[in-house]
Parts: structure tokens; C-alpha cells; sequence
């Protein structure tokens, strides 16, 4: 299972209270923790939460660097198993663009590579995230490979599916904060979807309170953003992996307070 972006505390309790009923659903859970930090970064609280909830895997994105914590916690891969974005020029970036896993299944243990890709177009400058997938994809022990592209233009998105379809077993979108329906497994084997939306709070513009974007909307000036409170949503997506092929995908929500 992949979990979009959580955001901030909205985001990190609905996580905590509902991610470990979907446990028995999934072998490995992925989630994105970019925003977990009042909206900005990661921190040891948000990294803790996740993994208590039952993340095995925590992806980052353009806000990658918001939160002095991250730097530390990447400093301690045997318990924080994170994966920043890869298509970063500086050789030096800390942390690390991909992880392999060793899963245990029904069928026995399968080998998943989760990587973390930060899009171009209309975001700020990295290397080709493409090109950087070619050169990752030389390798010929990365076992079924899972990509998490944080990206705004959702044709980039598609961009990048259609490039590795058959090459990668999922292309899974974030950053945008709205799930969008082109959930679908494409000719080649790769399941993609643009977004698979947010974790956080449900009556809010992107995880902030309306207030201060539709100030900023309507008056053409700054205003000041806040995490908005209330009910929150859990956004995800669950691929069936075999041999580096989807053979399932499937969209979830779960909102609190709509419990059917």
C-alpha cells in the first residue's frame, strides 16, 4: 500500500488511528512524510508515528529539507527507513534516492526497490528524473520496483509512466494533494496513477485552512497559511506486485466521521 502526502497533525493522527487496520491488506506500506511537519519536512515525531502505525518505507519530496530532523534521522538508516528524493545533482545530498526491501509474502520473500523522484515542470531545479531512472534501472538486483514521483504537471506524471511502463512495476504520484481517477494499469505492466491524493485535514484548501489562501486568492497579497483542523482523510493507493508487474490497483479513501 502507498499513502499520499500526511500533513501535519490532522494528518499524522488519522494515520495513526486508521493505517494499522489496513495492515493485514498489505505486506509493505509506503507512505509519503513530506508534509508531516506542520506542512513543511519531516520530524522524529511524524517518523515515529509513521513507523508505529506500520510504515516500512517513508518518502520525502520538494520539501525534503524543511525540518532539522530529517538530517539526523537519515543519519540512522536501521531505523528510520527513508528515501528522499534521488535526482538530486549534489553528490553529497544526504540520505539516499532508493531502498531495496526484502518482503515476505504468502508466496515467500520478493525483493521491492521504493523510489523517490521530484518532478521539473513548474518545481524547482533537479536533475532529469528520468535520465536518473535509466541509470538506476541498470542494476539487475533491485527485484519489483516501486516509484514515487512528486511532481505538479500531471503530464510530466504521465511522462514518466509511460517511459518505464514494463521497466518498473508502479508509478505513483504526489505533491498535487488530490487524488485523480486514471488509476489503471498501462500496456506494459506498470500501474500508475497521477496522484494518490493527501493524508490530512478534509474541510481544507490542500491541507491549509481556507482562510489564508483565499485571502491571498482574492487580494493578490501574501497571507499567512495555517494547517487547518478538524476531520481528516487518509488517501492512498494498493498495487498487487508479481515479478515486477502490477496486476492490480486500486484507489482508497477514508474520511473520519464517514464510516459506512
Amino acid at each position: 500500500m502507498f499513502v499520499g502526502d500526511v500533513f501535519a497533525a490532522a494528518g499524522r493522527r488519522v494515520l495513526g488511528s486508521h493505517l494499522p487496520s489496513l495492515r493485514s491488506k498489505s505486506d509493505f506500506i509506503v507512505v509519503n512524510m513530506e508534509n508531516a511537519a506542520g506542512g513543511f519536512g519531516l520530524h522524529r515525531e511524524g517518523a515515529d508515528g509513521a513507523l508505529k502505525a506500520g510504515a516500512h518505507c517513508m518518502t520525502l519530496g520538494n520539501h525534503a529539507w524543511h525540518h532539522k530532523d530529517v538530517y539526523v534521522l537519515m543519519q540512522d538508516e536501521g531505523t528510520y527507513p527513508i528515501v528522499r528524493p534521488l535526482n538530486y545533482s549534489d553528490p553529497g545530498t544526504p540520505g539516499v534516492g532508493w531502498r531495496s526491501f526484502d518482503v515476505k509474502t504468502a508466496q515467500g520473500t520478493e525483493r521491492l526497490t521504493v523510489v523517490n523522484l521530484l518532478g521539473r515542470v513548474f518545481m524547482e531545479a533537479v536533475d532529469n528524473p528520468f535520465r536518473a531512472m535509466d541509470t538506476l534501472l541498470e542494476r539487475d538486483d533491485l527485484g519489483s520496483v516501486f516509484v514515487d514521483f512528486h511532481a505538479e504537471a500531471t503530464s510530466e506524471k504521465q511522462g514518466m509512466a509511460r517511459y518505464l511502463d514494463g521497466r518498473v512495476a508502479a508509478v505513483i504520484g504526489t505533491h498535487t494533494h488530490v487524488p485523480t481517477a486514471d488509476t489503471r494499469i498501462l500496456p506494459g505492466g506498470t500501474a500508475f496513477q497521477a496522484d494518490a491524493g493527501f493524508t490530512g485535514p478534509f474541510e481544507s484548501i490542500i491541507g491549509s485552512d481556507p482562510h489564508g489562501p483565499i485571502e491571498r486568492f482574492v487580494t493578490e497579497r501574501p497571507h499567512r497559511y495555517g494547517a487547518a483542523d478538524g476531520p481528516a482523510e487518509l488517501n492512498g493507493v494498493f498495487v498487487q506486485i508479481e515479478g515486477n508487474r502490477a496486476v492490480g490497483v486500486e484507489r482508497y479513501r477514508y474520511v473520519e466521521g464517514q464510516e459506512s
